[in-house]
């Protein structure tokens, strides 16, 4: 190898693993908005899914201290008003849990989050919508038991 060759090397691998380190590594980096960019087959609430609730949900107007349907997304306050509480928003269908443990197709946290509701807008309303990574970890969290931890 020629001088210029050996000199080459390092530098080229010093920057692609800058990127590499600045863009999460790959594992449990984020996608820009501090939460997972892989999926997850055992989510923590607190590590995981609160995070997508706290970048994406418990906004001024949304699902703060003034929420909307009174379901408070705010980091200590969530996890109790999602678990095994009824959905009061679609009177038409059959009560439905916004979060079944265990049951994420049945949960209406998700029918919202995938834009398959009845009654009102995909959720967040006004943003972009979830990514499919963030929607899985949801999904997979839920169908795991919904725990608190």
């Amino acid at each position: 190898m020629t001088k210029k060759k050996i000199f080459g090397l390092p530098l080229v691998l010093f920057i692609a693993l800058s990127i590499f380190a600045c863009n999460g590594g790959g594992n449990g980096g984020n996608g820009g908005n501090g939460t997972p960019d892989i999926v997850i087959s055992d989510p923590s609430f607190s590590t995981d899914i609160q995070p997508i609730f706290t970048s994406n949900c418990a906004l001024s107007g949304c699902h703060n201290s003034t929420a909307q349907e009174g379901l408070i997304l705010l980091q200590g306050q969530a996890y109790a008003n999602i678990v095994n509480v009824d959905s009061t928003q679609d009177t038409q269908q059959p009560v439905r849990k916004r979060v079944l443990p265990g049951d994420s197709a049945n949960s209406y946290l998700v029918i919202k989050i995938e834009g398959n509701q009845t009654v009102g807008t995909r959720m967040p309303q006004g943003r972009s919508p979830l990514n499919s990574v963030q929607i899985q970890n949801i999904k997979n969290w839920i169908d795991r038991g919904a725990k608190n931890n």
